[in-house]
């Protein structure tokens, strides 16, 4: 009975495997969107440099004390 019932229910996988193929690969891709810009990757670009230059200042302005007991190098 248990050889039946695998026959049937590999039969019936083949059946769907075949029929539901096509509908697979019946729609082709989205196009990509064309390449926009809104201002937020200059925005962000900007930010990104006024940190770096703030940072620099930073250790610019606030140089290491040669008398603290904190050495970083």
């Amino acid at each position: 009975m248990a050889r039946v019932s695998l026959g049937l229910v590999a039969f019936v996988t083949v059946v769907f495997g075949i029929a539901l193929m096509p509908a697979v690969r019946g729609q082709s891709p989205a196009p990509a969107p064309a390449p926009t810009s809104d201002g937020v990757s200059i925005d962000q670009g900007i930010a990104y440099l006024l940190m770096l230059v703030a940072l620099v200042l930073t250790y610019l302005i606030h140089p290491l004390d040669a008398s603290s007991p904190y050495k970083i190098f």
